[in-house]
């Protein structure tokens, strides 16, 4: 730029040869008023058309683009240098629309610097910048991504999404203006997530996961990452493609080499993928369970000795880290989560800050989700050791994993450790100390006088930065609890007793002495008069509201200490005279109700004991959600160990304000039900809930012959299932008692390859069926081929909706099938071979309804007008009933008989009659069965090929 405007270049050198700042100055005033100047030509005042614009913008007709070009360089320099620029906003929105490359990027340059996001200019160059998006020059393409990227205000982002959307699909743009369209529409989405239709675009973005250029794929992946966490469901079939990716990665090594960061295929991708997969719950299928298996036990092992070249270790940490994340999410009791428990063990105690740091976040997330803390108790001693990191980053994942590995057994050690290591800590971690040891101690509470005895250290240490929180639920616990009364009194009053005393405490003492100070009172060193003495030379170093709760001590005082009451009343007196107006409104009533009479009931009951509180749930969890900023990705954990993570959803509820009941007061445990960290903390702190994917089915594919073809499957084993110009989709089956196979036949029609190919089952009743593929589907069909998919089926219980199979592909623009597969309740019978006898006794055993399920309906006579028996005996046969000759008198009577296999319920019996009349064309079909809708669903599926319509 500044070496093909000789103007510009010495407008630069001057200012940096200007040897004070007023100099400087000069010179910049100098050429703003040669700018005004030459924008001065032909004057335009563009507040007629936006009175809302403050400034006055100058058009000179005269100027050509070299000369705005020059200018707006200029006035773009310094406004870097930080002068205020009031010129050159129309010259810039000029600029943008030049058709060349060096004054549209200045222009770009100028709008994006010199505009903010509401500027009313922005409006001038919307139409620009959409010319720009839907023009066929990638470098025009890119200019004006760039400028959406960093304007990206709200209005332009409803403007302009659709454009950027579209040149994210196009399959004729160029890769690095998809990887610029995926980027901009992340940053749009992160600023103004309403305007993105994030759901209605899933399929479609989804589908660039299987870009062939990985660079496209990292893009895209960062923008299904922000996606997906706010609609889990729509982007659920980015699971299979994280997968397939990875596998393609680390086991198939299908990258090219300029993806290979010292020898490690494209860590960030991977990175992405493994943090992607944790948004969702672990699936049930178990090839997919099984290729990741292969994938995380490849990268632990490519891990497990580190090399003397760092960026390679970096490299490979990074991916490993995730990687354990991912596999402690699947299952924390599987051997890989033991394999890297061992890891993990080597890296909490790494010479590398960085790793230190990453074995103990990911530990922390171990303890977050382990059955059992024993694995991470044997490192104990080296987690307590990194509170005296050098690194405070390092401290703080220490601190978090003491906090979630603690439990029953190590409390008091933790505890203990963290109060001693308290005093000396980092200012910037004592509040979450604080609070962290404050909620330990009340969760993991052995005894009463533990409890009291730690939170009263804690106090007493921590000094500013103990929370109200903190002492409000000492004084309910202790309040709550009876047993507890007397041994608080005599420990507060032992703490105040020390010549410095933090203000927290001396509201604690204040409360608990003034309402159970009577307790010990009789005791030698604990008399009204020592309480008092001790309580009131600390009041002088308190604030107002200190100062009114000790006021509300003295009159619950003057009720049952009377040896005491002419000093409290002489208090009261003269409080009566301060100018704070709390202090002086309850001194005034409390010197009323002293001075009444001692006869006087009003003043004890006023002065009644305090009733116990009503159960609540402990403030301090909330209070430390609320130290966690949104900083970092969400994740499917949060601290606090397993209870804090088990049920989510009793979680949210709390954090929506409905409290569960805890137990009575006499039981500090009981108090402490329902102290899981909220939701609302999980997405402050990074976390969210465990994904409820929703089981609503995917809309049907309709077609002339679909229903045709279906019908005709569920009683033939092999045929066309689907049809277009451009796939077809046939099936073959085979079925023994409750399990079988169908194998899917896609076939490619057209002479280019169908990409992004994917394929999905959903099951309405995965308790009564489970179809599951066999191995992971292609991601490409190749022109005029065809790929073969490989279902297990498993009936487990009676069902009655079949599975729907979801194909989708890229082919020139994405296209989505959903169909249904031929999976019926009747492929799963097996033969029964009965006599007449043995026929007519189990009829009448099962008697008629509701056992009974019957239907008369029209049937079709064949060509010669006669009943077409051989169709009626290809249906009942073909649902695998057996048929039973020789049995009804009439010939053309069908019986048959089955038995229904079923993995969980078992076997269900089955018996059938089928009786056509020719002459008024009707057929009546009965089913009796042990199961009542067993015989309707069967019932149905036999009629619908043979009734008239069919």
């Amino acid at each position: 730029m500044a070496t093909s405007m000789r103007g510009l270049t010495q407008f630069i050198a001057d200012i940096r040869g200007a040897r004070v700042r007023d100099l400087e100055e000069k010179r910049i005033n100098k050429e703003m008023a040669n700018i005004r100047k030459k924008f001065k030509g032909s004057c335009l005042d563009i507040r007629n058309l936006f009175p809302q614009l403050t400034e006055q913008i100058y058009l000179d007709g005269n100027l050509d683009g070299y000369q705005k070009k020059k200018y707006v360089a200029k006035i773009i320099f310094t406004y870097i240098l930080g002068y205020k620029v009031d010129v050159g906003h129309m010259e810039a929105v000029n600029l943008i629309s030049s058709p060349k490359y060096s004054e549209k990027q200045i222009g770009y340059l100028a709008v994006t610097l010199l505009m903010h996001e509401n500027s009313d200019f922005l409006r001038l160059v919307v139409n620009s910048i959409r010319k720009d998006l839907d023009g066929n020059n990638e470098i025009d393409n890119c200019l004006a991504l760039h400028a959406i990227a960093n304007v990206g205000g709200s209005e332009m982002a409803e403007a302009l999404a659709e454009d950027v959307h579209r040149l994210l699909i196009s399959p004729t743009s160029q890769t690095f203006v998809k990887k610029k369209a995926a980027l901009t529409l992340l940053r749009l989405y992160r600023k103004h997530p309403d305007v993105i239709p994030a759901a209605e675009w899933a399929l479609r973005i989804v589908s660039i996961m299987d870009d062939a250029d990985l660079g496209v794929v990292i893009c895209v992946t960062s923008l299904v990452m922000a996606l997906a966490q706010d609609h889990l469901d729509a982007y659920a079939v980015c699971y299979t493609k994280a997968v397939d990716r990875l596998h393609r990665l680390v086991i198939e090594h299908e990258y090219s080499a300029t993806y290979a960061y010292y020898k490690v295929p494209s860590p960030w991708l991977q990175v992405k993928l493994l943090r992607l997969l944790q948004y969702y719950p672990p699936s049930e299928d178990p090839t997919i369970r099984s290729v990741l298996h292969q994938v995380l036990q490849t990268i632990m092992n490519n891990s497990a000795e580190p090399t003397r070249n760092v960026q390679h270790n970096n490299a490979q940490h990074a991916v490993l880290f995730e990687a354990i994340g991912l596999a402690i999410h699947l299952d924390s009791a599987s051997p890989l989560v033991g394999t890297a428990a061992v890891l993990l063990a080597r890296f909490i105690s790494s010479k590398e800050t960085n790793v230190r740091y990453l074995g103990l976040d990911t530990m922390a997330h171990l303890a977050a989700r382990a059955e059992s803390l024993e694995p991470i108790k044997r490192h104990q001693s080296t987690i307590i050791l990194s509170l005296r990191d050098k690194d405070i980053s390092v401290r703080r994942r220490a601190l978090d994993l003491l906090y979630s590995m603690c439990d029953v057994d190590n409390s008091e050690l933790i505890v203990g450790e963290l109060l001693r290591y308290l005093r000396v800590a980092d200012y910037a971690l004592r509040e979450e100390m604080v609070l962290k040891i404050a909620i330990l101690t009340e969760k993991y509470a052995s005894s009463y006088k533990w409890y009291v005895d730690t939170i009263l250290q804690l106090i007493s240490a921590a000094g500013d930065h103990v929370g109200d929180e903190v002492w409000y639920r000492v004084v309910q616990i202790v309040t709550n609890t009876e047993d507890l009364q007397e041994y608080a009194a005599k420990v507060v009053f032992e703490h105040l007793k020390a010549p410095s005393t933090h203000e927290s405490l001396v509201k604690v003492g204040g409360y608990i002495l003034g309402e159970y100070g009577h307790l010990i009172a009789n005791e030698p060193g604990y008399s009204p008069m020592e309480q008092f003495q001790v309580l009131h030379t600390k009041s002088q170093f308190c604030i107002a509201s200190t100062r009114s709760l000790l006021l509300s001590t003295y009159i619950k005082w003057v009720n049952v200490f009377p040896e005491i009451k002419p000093q409290l009343v002489n208090i009261f007196e003269r409080y009566r005279h301060v100018l704070d107006a709390e202090l002086q409104q309850r001194a005034c009533e409390f010197y009323a109700l002293a001075s009444r009479p001692d006869d006087d009931e009003l003043l004890q009951n006023v002065c009644e004991e305090m009733p116990p509180f009503p159960p609540r749930v402990s403030a301090l969890l909330g209070r430390l959600n609320m130290k966690h900023g949104d900083t970092e990705d969400k994740r499917t954990w949060v601290h606090g160990g397993k209870e804090a993570n088990l049920d989510r959803d009793i979680v949210k509820r709390k954090a929506d304000g409905s409290f569960a009941a805890v137990g009575d007061g006499q039981d500090i445990m009981g108090s402490l039900a329902g102290l899981e960290i909220s939701a609302s903390s999980a997405e402050a702190g990074g976390a969210i809930p465990d994904p409820v994917i929703s089981t609503k089915p995917p809309r049907l594919t309709t077609g002339p012959n679909m229903d045709r073809w279906f019908d005709k499957l569920t009683y033939t084993a092999e045929g066309v299932l689907y049809e277009d110009d451009q796939v077809q989709i046939g099936v073959k089956s085979r079925y023994q008692g409750h399990l079988g196979q169908l194998a899917v036949y896609i076939g490619n029609k057209v002479s280019a390859p169908l990409t992004s190919f994917t394929t999905r089952i959903h099951v309405s009743d995965p308790d009564a069926l489970s179809v599951t593929f066999a191995k992971m589907p292609p991601s490409t069909i190749g022109p005029r081929t065809q790929t073969q998919q490989l279902l297990h089926i498993e009936c487990k219980q009676m069902f009655t909706t079949p599975p729907i199979l979801s194909v989708s592909y890229l082919a020139g623009s994405h296209q989505t099938l959903s169909i249904r597969l031929p999976i019926v309740v009747t492929k799963f019978f097996e033969h029964v071979k009965l006599g007449a006898a043995d026929f007519f006794e189990r009829w009448k055993l099962i008697g008629g309804p509701p056992r009974e399920d019957q239907a008369i309906f029209s049937i079709e006579l064949n060509s010669a007008g006669q009943l077409d028996l051989a169709k009626h005996r290809q249906v009942v046969s073909g649902h695998r009933l057996n048929l039973l000759d020789d049995i009804d008198p009439n010939p053309n009577n069908l019986v048959a008989a089955g038995v229904l296999h079923m993995s969980v319920e078992g076997k269900v019996g089955c018996l059938l009659r089928l009786e056509p009349n020719r002459e008024a064309k009707l057929c009546r079909l009965t089913l009796r069965s042990t199961s009542e809708t067993v015989a309707t669903e069967v019932r149905k599926l036999v009629q619908q090929p043979l009734k008239t319509d069919s």
